[in-house]
């Protein structure tokens, strides 16, 4: 288990207090096209996005034409088990369209390709150098074990996804504080996943995350419409 503190990757330090945005959209959706969602990138880095998160390789290359702000690439591949960037074929595919940090389930379930994460990071590290790796987590032995494989920055993206544990109504954020207390000091740690208002994000960055993710509240106006028409709706 790693006991001491390792300095934040230099891309990922500007990042520190800030947001990070994801855009993505799901197939048969009418925002399902790659020129639409560097359009959102695009105006996500105006309102002050340090990064945007995007997702398939066509989406993160029209991405990465589109910002100036770091580009973090996944490949979803699939909707069961691992399916976040699954096998060292993905994360390799993610790297090449022009991510500039990968992002990979971090969890401890098996893989597609049978390959661990220690061995996956390693392959990465061999091919693509000190270029940063974030693990989405989903426990605190999950993050450790992240963490001992090499990665740099950990998401709470996968908590209360995979039956690790429960699953809150907002951000987790009893999980944050267990991995400022398990995780060395320092450690950055994105929180990702149900962050629905600024209050809620100012909230995690509160509690010790190193940045915050904002999707769906953001950038799926599906989800965003629903949530006010079903307000609205007369009880």
């Amino acid at each position: 288990m790693i006991t001491s503190s390792s300095p934040v990757h230099p891309l990922l330090t500007p990042l520190q207090g800030g947001l990070i945005v994801s855009c993505q959209a799901y197939p048969g959706e009418p925002m399902r096209d790659s020129r639409t969602m560097a359009q959102v990138a695009a105006s996500v880095e105006v309102g002050g996005a340090l990064a945007v998160r995007a997702q398939g390789t066509d989406d993160i290359a029209a991405v990465k034409a589109a910002v100036d702000v770091p580009v973090i690439g996944i490949w979803k591949d699939g909707d069961e088990g691992v399916f976040i960037t699954p096998t060292l074929a993905h994360a390799r595919a993610v790297l090449e369209a022009g991510a500039d940090v990968l992002a990979l389930d971090g969890t401890t379930r098996p893989r597609p390709d049978g390959l661990d994460l220690v061995t996956t990071v390693q392959a990465i590290r061999e091919d693509y150098g000190d270029v940063p790796i974030m693990a989405d987590c989903d426990s605190v032995n999950s993050a450790l074990e992240a963490l001992d494989a090499g990665v740099d920055l950990i998401g709470t993206t996968l908590a209360g996804y995979t039956g690790a544990r429960p699953q809150t109504i907002g951000p987790d954020l009893p999980f944050i504080g267990e991995l400022i207390a398990a995780l060395p000091t320092g450690t950055p740690i994105a929180a990702e996943g149900r962050v629905h208002t600024p209050d809620q994000a100012r909230e995690v960055i509160d509690c010790g995350a190193f940045c915050v993710v904002v999707g769906t509240a953001i950038t799926h106006p599906t989800t965003i419409a629903k949530w006010f028409a079903d307000a609205a709706q007369v009880k």
